[in-house]
């Protein structure tokens, strides 16, 4: 039979398992003390598009190109001049004249479609910096969610590791378990301390992080809405890559062709020169009479032909082919990696909701069973435990690189949920 005091024990240590797996079952399940607020992704998503700096900056893009574009269309202004011949009073003449320079070779033309060709350049450049954008607020919040899970199974872990230290002790004093054990219990309960401070100081700066891309500071009380069980699915490469001429960047290099085609027409009108019509008077102090004075100027194109700036001009549209030829290589590639990697990050998250994550709870409860009937020690609970806890941290991980995955698609595409 056994003593008293070995029974009392024994109570002790059940009591304390069935506290420690009920305390490691709701944190598990994503309970907690209510927060103050919560902070959802659409909502990160509305304040960041209103209060950004950068995207606001670029916004003013728009007017910019707005202005040079009317710029271009604007004709030379005519030019007044007057002179004397000869400084005295009496025999001098005095010539006023009203010159209009006339742009010839299409000059006007091939400003206006190079203006224009920025305008829509500028149009474009707003929407790639708002996929930018979109795609770093996700991740921004996607690091704010995984900081805020692996701070909760940090304090899961300091929780486990109380209790374990907590239970060595009973151990201990009941006779069971050698004092080498309370110094390994005392030494992992320093270890998880230590990365709760880690994790703690990994939440704040992800929580910096996300207030910096918003645009707009966090209060303290607000936490970011915990991650889904739900992932999207993800759509067939080849869909992908049959709207690759739709995304922002590659339309983006298109243009850029054609910028650089209409900057080539502009340089080749620069060979002719522009002509200037003059009209004017002239009026003689000696003669007492006044007579009208027309005038035409041109340059002579002998040396100069502009042939430098055409040559630069005609080698930068070649170049800007080339450079569009790249980017359909480089997006191309890119989509298919990342669409495998979030592939392979889905099959996992799959595998940890349906096999792996309800084994290693199954191990904790059956561990706990066997403890209270006496067929297991209560290290083998606290091993089922920490295993439940490091399959529920490389569950986070997944989740994570799954979303990563996704926002990469999404900064080439824009958003996929919309997306036809």
């Amino acid at each position: 039979m056994p003593g008293l005091r070995e029974l009392t024990a024994r109570s002790r240590l059940k009591k304390t398992v069935r506290a420690v797996t009920a305390g490691c079952a709701l944190l598990l399940a994503g309970s907690g003390l209510a927060q103050a607020s919560t902070l959802t992704l659409e909502q990160a998503l509305k304040t960041a598009f209103a209060g950004n700096p950068d995207l606001a900056a670029a916004q003013w893009e728009i007017g910019i190109a707005e202005g040079d574009r009317k710029q271009a269309g604007l004709i030379p202004n005519p030019e007044v001049s007057w002179e004397a011949e000869d400084t005295r009073r009496d025999s001098r003449t005095t010539t006023m004249m009203l010159s209009q320079p006339i742009e010839l070779g299409g000059k006007r033309g091939a400003r206006i479609d190079v203006a224009s060709r920025a305008q829509d350049a500028a149009g474009i450049e707003l929407e790639n910096k708002r996929n930018a954008l979109r795609a770093d607020v996700i991740l921004a919040f996607n690091s704010a969610q995984t900081a805020q899970q692996r701070l909760q199974l940090s304090r899961q872990s300091l929780l486990l590791a109380e209790n374990g230290l907590r239970v060595v002790k009973g151990q201990i004093d009941a006779g069971k378990s050698s004092p080498v054990e309370g110094t390994r219990a005392q030494v992992q309960l320093s270890e998880v301390r230590l990365e709760l401070s880690r994790a703690e100081r990994d939440q704040a700066n992800a929580y910096q992080q996300l207030a910096q891309v918003m645009g707009a500071p966090l209060p303290t009380s607000t936490a970011v809405q915990a991650v889904t069980n739900s992932m999207p699915n993800v759509p067939p490469p080849a869909r992908l890559l049959a709207r690759l001429n739709e995304t922002a960047e590659l339309r983006l290099a298109k243009l850029q062709i054609d910028q650089r085609e209409a900057s080539l027409g502009l340089e080749r009108s620069q060979r002719i020169p522009d002509l200037t019509v003059s009209v004017g008077s002239q009026y003689s102090e000696t003669d007492r009479e006044r007579v009208n004075v027309v005038g035409l100027s041109m340059p002579i194109p002998l040396f100069n032909r502009n042939q430098g700036n055409i040559l630069a001009a005609a080698r930068r549209s070649d170049q800007a082919r080339d450079l569009r030829n790249a980017t359909e290589l480089r997006l191309r590639t890119e989509i298919q990696t990342t669409l495998e990697q979030w592939q392979t990050a889905n099959d996992e998250v799959k595998a940890f909701n349906q096999t792996i994550l309800p084994a290693a709870q199954s191990a904790v409860d059956s561990a706990t069973r066997g403890f209270e009937m006496g067929k297991f020690g209560f290290l083998d609970v606290l091993d089922a435990q920490r295993t439940l806890i490091s399959a529920r941290s490389q569950y986070i991980q997944a989740v994570s690189e799954a979303t990563d995955a996704r926002v990469r698609i999404e900064r080439i595409f824009g958003d996929l949920a919309v997306s036809p």
